[in-house]
């Protein structure tokens, strides 16, 4: 069976530093038209507070307002809602990507890599693992921010003897990734898609955060072979585009390079 077109949303949004409440009715309000009219909406990096260490002493837990909200938006709108807040988990503060669906389901990534260059290494516990997500059939691979420098983590196996299953159709990622650095940013993301035979959605915030950094945006769509299907400047907007799995297929199916792909186990 043929997967169908997948329609994703980027919210691209000024941040307001440290302020949840606020952040949820300004991410509220600027998803409220995409009712019934996408099927993903992808939200910034820690998109209750900005990029902040200082965040940290007031992080929720699982049971707060923010996974509360997100719930209720993703079941309201009849889409995927994601994007990374401050989660208290045990004794640790993860930087957590959360993905509530319009069912009511709800999944987690916690941030692998955690950027020393602001010290982010010292104040939050890493994560460890992958998740992979189910939309539609289609198979996301959602990710935050500095993670978009480390292509052995976010490598596109291939299981020729599973169908020809790839672990992903669609890698994500979710940022705060600051101006000085674009180029960084637009070059790493269409090489991963390249690489990596996918989609890629990628949503950065705009404006100036409470440490003085400048934001570009950039948020992107792309296609498989890294071509932008849709570019945000650097002001607020909401943007969405149409995947087509059948052009994925055909694309994997025309430039088969992951049959020559290095096999790896990842150990650490």
């Amino acid at each position: 069976m043929s997967l169908p077109d997948l329609r994703v949303s980027l919210v691209q949004a000024d941040t307001i530093w440290h302020d949840p409440e606020g952040n949820r009715a300004l991410y509220a309000g600027m998803m409220a038209p995409l009712a019934g009219a996408t099927d993903l909406i992808v939200l910034p990096e820690t998109f209750t507070s900005g990029f902040s260490n200082d965040a940290i002493a007031n992080a929720e837990d699982m049971n707060g307002a923010t996974v509360a909200w997100i719930r209720e938006q993703a079941a309201s709108l009849g889409a995927v809602v994601t994007g990374s807040v401050q989660i208290r988990d045990g004794d640790g503060v993860h930087n957590r990507l959360l993905w509530a669906t319009p069912e009511g389901g709800l999944q987690h990534y916690d941030k692998r890599h955690l950027f020393r260059m602001a010290n982010e290494h010292q104040r939050y516990a890493a994560g460890h693992d992958r998740l992979i997500c189910d939309l539609k059939g289609w198979r996301v691979c959602p990710l935050v921010c500095y993670d978009l420098r480390f292509p052995v983590f976010i490598r596109n196996r291939f299981d020729a003897d599973c169908a020809g299953h790839f672990d992903y159709d669609l890698l994500l990622f979710v940022a705060n990734w600051p101006s000085p650095r674009r180029n960084a940013w637009r070059t790493l993301l269409r090489a991963r898609a390249m690489e990596n035979l996918c989609y890629v959605a990628a949503v950065n915030r705009v404006g100036r955060d409470g440490n003085g950094h400048d934001y570009s945006g950039d948020s992107v769509l792309l296609d498989f072979i890294g071509e932008p299907i849709t570019e945000c400047g650097a002001e607020p907007q909401v943007v969405t585009s149409v995947f087509g799995a059948t052009a994925l297929a055909a694309y994997r199916e025309r430039f088969p390079a992951q049959r020559d792909a290095d096999r790896f186990q990842l150990l650490d």
